[in-house]
């Protein structure tokens, strides 16, 4: 009974447990074919959709439908058949003979053709005139109360100022210039917008002045100058329209020297500078320059020992001094320069030297010895036979001048 019981429990039990079972399989199977009804939907848009590309491209163009892994190592292959072409293409000469020459580019010459000698040709013209301190010659056309026009050859006329008219003051300005006058201007400013460059017939005055006081101080020349003023420092002069200044120093008699205004000196330059505009004047060198005048290269000079310096001596030729430099006092070896010759000892030497811009003369005596430290040996008999001696280096003196 008791096993019946127990199986009877148990077919209960499975009986009930097969009920609970197809519950839910049968709720699975309803999900499943909702599942797969959906997928189905899916398949058959992306189906279409598919077809729909494939007729378009089909339309555009015939494609060969090729599988994936083939395809991307077609196109690997292709793109790096490319790049070696492109490599090949690179390193490989140009070579224009292979190219197609059935190409070919004519030139025609026509009436609208490129000239060369037409283009320089208009440059030219077109050329700017007239830069800063270029010397111009022109022709006035037109005058006015300020200043005046001048033609100088280029698209514009050059233009004067009446304060660049002249040196001082120009008071008649119209009747010292008329329609048709040629000039010779300096060019003070270049073009302006409009092409015009201011002149100056002043600035060219003053230009040809200062050339023309440096060469005559190069040489040495003497001038005369009409005092005009006086300041403490010294005397004002006018000189060739520029202002000239006499130190009181260089004066012959600098105590009164206000007493020269409007008397004529006789001076030399000392100091010419165009940029600085300072020219400097001296009488007193204008008379040591008179005693220059009077010398000539070999001469024999006698003359006073005035003062011993360390490279030579100075010795008074009666109102100049000349150097004897150590260089030329012998040919032999010196120990002292004062073992030679001594302040106040009355000397024979020879004219080197003359530089008249500088007022300088310069001295010889190693040429009157018959050999190296002659003079240091037997100094009185140099000096006693100098004449005889000076005669013998007057060949050499001539040469010298003619070699100048």
């Amino acid at each position: 009974m008791g096993v019946s019981n127990k199986n009877a429990r148990d077919n209960i039990r499975s009986k009930g447990n097969k009920k609970d079972l197809k519950k839910p399989l049968q709720v699975l199977h309803l999900s499943k074919k909702d599942t797969q009804k959906k997928s189905q939907e899916l398949e058959d848009e992306q189906t279409n959709s598919q077809e729909i590309i494939k007729k378009e491209d089909i339309a555009i163009k015939p494609q060969t439908i090729q599988d994936e892994s083939v395809k991307e190592t077609k196109d690997t292959n292709e793109t790096t058949k490319s790049s070696d072409s492109s490599q090949q293409n690179l390193n490989r000469p140009l070579n224009f003979s292979e190219q197609n020459t059935d190409f070919q580019i004519e030139r025609t010459v026509d009436e609208f053709d490129f000239d060369e000698s037409a283009f320089l040709e208009a440059l030219n013209a077109n050329e700017p005139i007239g830069a800063t301190g270029e010397t111009i010659s022109g022709k006035v056309i037109a005058i006015e109360s300020d200043g005046l026009y001048v033609d100088i050859g280029g698209k514009a006329p050059g233009y004067m100022p009446k304060k660049e008219s002249g040196l001082g003051v120009i008071t008649n300005f119209k009747e010292k210039f008329s329609i048709g006058l040629e000039i010779e201007v300096l060019v003070i400013k270049e073009q302006n917008a409009d092409g015009m460059v201011t002149v100056s017939a002043r600035a060219l005055i003053l230009r040809q002045s200062w050339e023309k006081v440096s060469s005559s101080a190069k040489n040495g020349e003497l001038i005369d100058v009409l005092i005009n003023g006086f300041n403490r420092g010294g005397l004002t002069c006018d000189v060739d329209g520029l202002r000239g200044f006499i130190p009181r120093s260089q004066l012959e008699n600098g105590q009164d020297h206000q007493s020269f205004v409007g008397k004529t000196l006789k001076v030399a330059f000392i100091e010419v500078n165009p940029e600085s505009r300072k020219l400097v004047l001296s009488e007193k060198k204008a008379s040591l320059v008179a005693k220059l005048t009077s010398l000539e290269l070999g001469q024999l000079i006698e003359g006073e020992v005035l003062a011993v310096k360390p490279y030579g001596f100075f010795i008074d030729l009666g109102g100049a001094s000349g150097l004897l430099h150590q260089s030329s006092l012998t040919k032999g070896s010196i120990r002292s320069l004062r073992e030679i010759f001594r302040e106040g000892e009355i000397i024979k030497a020879l004219i080197s030297e003359i530089d008249l811009e500088k007022g300088r003369i310069g001295l010889n005596t190693a040429l009157l010895e018959n050999s190296a430290g002659e003079l240091i040996i037997d100094k009185q008999k140099v000096m006693q036979e100098a004449t005889e001696r000076a005669l013998k280096t007057k060949a050499l003196f001539d040469k010298k001048e003619q070699d100048k």
